[in-house]
């Protein structure tokens, strides 16, 4: 059914709300009547698979943030959980989830390593205060995925880089490595790796949109402070921020997945 969190549109709304350290206002959903068809099928596709997890862990009583922490002991506010991370050695993809901000239950931070990049990027040649990752070290952070207790994906969003202590890439080049982010193994959990592969393609869009605006927001913030290594500055922690509802997106992509959340959307 739609909404299966039995939540209010007052209480998702509020659930949604940015998180803190966001300095720019929250980003609204692209238009998504101008992609291909080929890129609409292959989302379409990425919401069947988002929408089967969701089945297979219901029928056990769980949701995605119940499974990632399943069997990791005491949560712990700043922890990583799976401890070590969760790597994919064939295509470099690395994730993790943990909790610090008001606004949501926690958040996952999804990264691509050095060896699964395309070989002709490199960092961007900036000075830094802080060393970044270098070499076969190097990772990209490609986007954060906010969550809420219910276990289902509340917001997107693009940290500063000492967030998450990444190498810094040009929104261009992130974006080239999106593609490439796939856990196709079962550890800590076959389900969870399917739905974040999925969340990819399902809000490849959504990604974009939000690395574009990251790139502007760092712009803006270093003309401001030319003499300041801005990507350091803790006071300025989430670039760029968009509120979604995946049953919602799902809806608009196709309504016979989900009418009533189509009916629901337009009124």
């Amino acid at each position: 059914m739609c909404g299966v969190t039995g939540r209010g549109p007052d209480e998702a709304h509020a659930a949604a709300a940015p998180p803190d350290g966001a300095w720019s206002a929250p980003m609204a959903a692209p238009d998504l009547a101008s992609l291909p068809p080929a890129q609409l099928g292959a989302m379409r596709a990425a919401a069947r698979e988002i929408l089967e997890c969701r089945r297979v862990l219901s029928k056990g009583g769980l949701d995605i943030v119940a499974e990632v922490l399943r069997g990791q002991g005491t949560f712990y506010e700043n922890n990583h959980y799976p401890a070590n991370d969760v790597y994919d050695p064939e295509t470099h993809a690395q994730y993790y989830y943990h909790a610090h901000r008001a606004g949501e239950h926690g958040h996952f931070h999804t990264f691509m390593r050095r060896a699964g990049m395309p070989p002709a990027i490199t960092r961007l040649d900036w000075p830094h205060a802080e060393p970044w990752p270098e070499g076969d070290a190097a990772l990209a952070h490609l986007i954060g995925i906010s969550m809420d207790a219910y276990g289902e994906a509340i917001g997107l969003f693009a940290p500063n880089r000492w967030v998450a202590g990444d190498t810094w890439y040009a929104a261009r080049d992130t974006i080239a490595m999106l593609d490439g982010f796939r856990v196709d193994h079962a550890y800590p959990s076959w389900p969870v790796n399917r739905w974040l592969s999925a969340m990819f393609v399902l809000y490849r869009p959504h990604i974009e949109a939000l690395l574009v605006e990251r790139d502007r927001a760092i712009a803006a913030w270093r003309a401001r402070l030319p003499h300041e290594d801005v990507l350091e500055r803790r006071d300025i922690e989430t670039l760029s921020y968009m509120p979604i509802s995946v049953d919602e997106t799902i809806a608009v992509l196709d309504p016979t997945l989900f009418p009533e959340c189509r009916l629901r959307s337009e009124l």
